[in-house]
C-alpha cells in the first residue's frame, strides 16, 4: 500500500526569499497552488516554484497568512515530540533568565513565533497557565500542546483565553475555558519584583495582566520618589502600584473600566500606600487630560499606556492622531523637568513613527523634550531576529 503524500504548497517564482531568511509566514499572494486537500491547521510542506523543500508549516485556508512555519528542517516531523522539545526550550529560556524563581511568580512562557510556536501564547501566573491558541495550527495541535504542558510543568490549571480578533482572521470562533486541572479562583495573586497583584485570568485583558511591562514598571518605581504621578489607562493599577513602591507622593489612576479600577484599588491596598495619596478615577482618558489642562493641573510624572489603537493599516492615520493627541495633552501637564513614560502596543506603529508622533506632540505643546530612554517589552517576550514583528511594544521615557 502506498502512503498518501503530505499536502504541499508550491510558491510563485521569487516568493521564497522571506522563507530563506527564516521568516515564518507564507502569505496568500505568494501561493501558486496547493497540492492535496489539507485541513485547517494540518501540516503542509512548503516548496519553491522549482519544487525545492523550504519548510513545514500549518495551513490556514481562511487567513491572509496562508501558512505559518513550524520547522525549516526537512527531516523534522511535526508531532508530539516536536512540541515537547519546543516547549522545553521556551521554558528553559525563562528559567535561565530567572523568571521561574525568586521574586517573580508570573511570566510569559511561550511567545508564539519567536519561540518557534506560531500563534501560541502561554503565560504563567503562579501554578496556573493561561493559553491563547491564535492560529489554525495552534488550534489543530491544542490537545497535544496541553498534554505536553501537563507533562512538563504539572500546573494546577491550564486555562484558555483564545478570545482575540486574531482568531477571527484565522476563520475561528473565540474559545475560552478550562482545558486541564481545576478551575482557577476569580482573582489569582502574583508577585513581581516585590509588587503584589491580583489577576483576573478568566476575564481580564489579554491573559489577565500586562506581563510585558514588568521592566518598565520597575523603571517607574526607581524614578518617582516624592513625585505627583498621573497614571493613564491604568487597567488594574500595574504602574500605579509601581509608583507606590517607588514612594511617590500622590498617584491618580485613570481608566474607563469600573471593574478594572475595582481590582486596581485592591492592588493598591495590597501593597500599602506608604503615605501616598492614591486616587482612582473612572473616565475617558482623553477627556480627563483635557479637563486637567483646562484646570491648570501639573504633574511630575505621567504614564500613558493605552490599549492598541490600530489593528489594520487602513486605520493607521487615525491611530497616529490619537497617540499624538494624548501625548500633546500630557506634555502640557508636565512640570519643567517632569517625566513622560509613553507607550504603544500597536504592532503597526513602528518605533520610528512612534518617535515622530511624540516629537510632533511635544512641538504642538511647545514643550522642548529629550528622550532619556527607549523602552521595550520584558525579556520573557523575546523577538526572533527573523521575525521583527515580534517586537510590538515600544515606549519612550521623555523629560521636558
Amino acid at each position: 500500500m502506498t502512503m498518501a503524500a503530505t499536502p504541499s504548497i508550491l510558491l510563485k517564482p521569487g516568493r521564497d526569499k522571506s522563507l530563506r531568511r527564516w521568516h515564518p509566514w507564507v502569505f496568500s499572494g505568494g501561493v501558486q497552488r496547493v497540492d492535496g486537500t489539507p485541513l485547517p491547521g494540518e501540516t503542509v510542506t512548503i516548496r519553491s516554484s522549482s519544487g525545492e523543500f523550504l519548510a513545514r508549516a500549518a495551513y490556514s485556508p481562511q487567513s491572509q497568512i496562508r501558512a505559518r512555519v513550524w520547522s525549516f528542517i526537512e527531516s523534522e516531523s511535526i508531532a508530539a515530540p516536536f512540541f515537547r522539545k519546543r516547549l522545553e526550550n521556551a521554558i528553559a529560556l525563562r528559567a535561565a533568565l530567572g523568571y521561574l524563581a525568586g521574586d517573580n511568580t508570573a511570566c510569559r512562557l511561550v511567545n508564539a513565533e519567536s519561540d518557534g510556536l506560531p500563534g501560541l501564547i502561554i503565560d504563567r501566573y503562579g501554578p496556573h497557565l493561561v493559553c491563547q491558541f491564535l492560529s489554525a495550527g495552534a488550534e489543530y495541535w491544542k490537545q497535544t500542546l496541553v498534554n505536553q504542558l501537563e507533562a512538563c510543568l504539572q500546573p494546577l490549571s491550564i486555562y484558555e483565553r483564545s478570545d482575540t480578533e486574531a482568531r477571527h482572521k484565522e476563520g475561528m470562533e473565540a474559545s475560552t475555558g478550562l482545558l486541564a486541572g481545576q478551575e482557577p479562583d476569580n482573582l489569582v495573586e502574583i508577585d513581581e519584583c516585590g509588587r503584589r497583584y491580583l489577576v483576573d485570568i478568566r476575564h481580564g485583558h489579554k491573559t489577565g495582566f500586562y506581563l510585558d511591562q514588568r521592566d518598565n514598571r520597575s523603571l517607574v518605581a526607581s524614578r518617582v520618589a516624592g513625585a505627583h504621578v498621573l497614571n493613564c489607562f491604568c487597567y488594574t493599577g500595574g504602574f500605579g502600584v509601581a509608583a507606590l513602591q517607588g514612594k511617590a507622593r500622590s498617584v491618580i489612576n485613570v481608566d474607563s473600566s469600573r471593574p478594572a479600577l475595582e481590582v486596581a484599588e485592591m492592588n493598591c491596598l495590597r501593597n500599602g500606600d506608604g503615605g501616598c495619596d492614591v486616587e482612582l478615577l473612572e473616565g475617558d482618558v482623553f477627556q480627563v487630560l483635557r479637563e486637567y489642562v483646562h484646570e491648570g493641573r501639573v504633574f511630575d510624572c505621567i504614564i500613558l499606556d493605552p490599549p492598541k489603537f490600530v489593528d489594520s493599516a487602513q486605520h493607521l492615520n487615525r491611530a497616529a492622531r490619537g497617540y499624538k493627541d494624548i501625548n500633546r495633552l500630557a506634555f502640557h501637564l508636565l512640570k519643567s523637568g517632569g517625566s513622560l513614560f509613553t507607550f504603544s502596543c500597536s504592532g503597526l506603529i513602528e518605533p520610528a513613527l512612534f518617535q515622530k508622533i511624540i516629537a510632533d506632540a511635544a512641538l504642538d505643546a511647545n514643550r522642548p523634550a529629550r528622550i532619556i530612554r527607549h523602552l521595550n517589552q520584558a525579556e520573557d517576550h523575546p523577538t526572533s531576529l527573523a521575525f521583527p514583528e515580534g517586537t510590538y511594544l515600544k515606549g519612550l521615557l521623555c523629560q521636558v
